[in-house]
């Protein structure tokens, strides 16, 4: 395993924008600050362009303490996130393959859960900016499911709305399921956190 790893979760800043479907990569970041124990605060390594937190997540297989990681939410818009993400990877050594962007996915059902490395970007901005940024697409991305929106409603306009009342009942299982799914990723491997969370019934 990486001995650190750099976890980015993907929104827009402010108030306006925090319950937003586009902003549930945040509110994952949230729940994994919890878990860490660690606030957010500026960081010098981000340029200004990013909060983080820092600490150790989950356990090994073993018992020992999981790896460190560096926790971090861009405080720039989304379609600039790429700057954040490359500041910090640079000022911590961060190799792409360690770097995890957590980011909302129309192409998922609203409450699954899925992982990969590389690929497309999908039409996501921030992820399209952080390929650009990084130099390569070979990063992973941890996509929370928020499904396609209903009707004729354009997808920018469906990602800037906040959950539906319904979904908001199911929205912390979802945001626990997405931070079990970094947790086990950083201390397992990629390949055991796709078996768990792509063959979830």
């Amino acid at each position: 395993m990486a001995d650190r790893w750099l976890v980015v979760g993907l929104g827009n800043p402010g108030t306006k924008y925090a319950g937003n479907r586009h902003n549930v990569g945040q509110m994952v970041l949230d729940e994994l600050a919890r878990r860490v124990g660690a606030p957010f605060k500026a960081h010098s390594g981000a340029h200004g362009l990013a909060v983080a937190a820092e600490g150790r997540l989950g356990t090994l297989p073993g018992g020992a303490p999981g790896p460190r990681v560096v926790l971090a939410k861009p405080t720039s818009y989304m379609n600039t996130s790429g700057g954040a993400v490359s500041a910090l990877a640079k000022y911590y050594d961060v190799a792409p393959e360690n770097v995890v962007m957590v980011h909302d996915e129309l192409d998922i059902p609203f409450g699954d859960v899925k992982l990969k490395i590389g690929g497309g970007e999908g039409g996501h901005n921030g992820l399209r900016d952080t390929t650009k940024a990084l130099g390569t697409k070979d990063y992973v991305r941890v996509r929370v499911g928020v499904g396609r929106p209903p009707g004729r409603m354009d997808a920018a306009d469906y990602v800037l709305k906040d959950f539906a009342a319904v979904e908001k009942k199911e929205l912390p299982f979802l945001l626990d399921d997405a931070a079990d799914a970094v947790e086990m990723l950083v201390t397992q491997g990629l390949l055991a956190a796709q078996g768990k969370f792509h063959t979830k019934a």
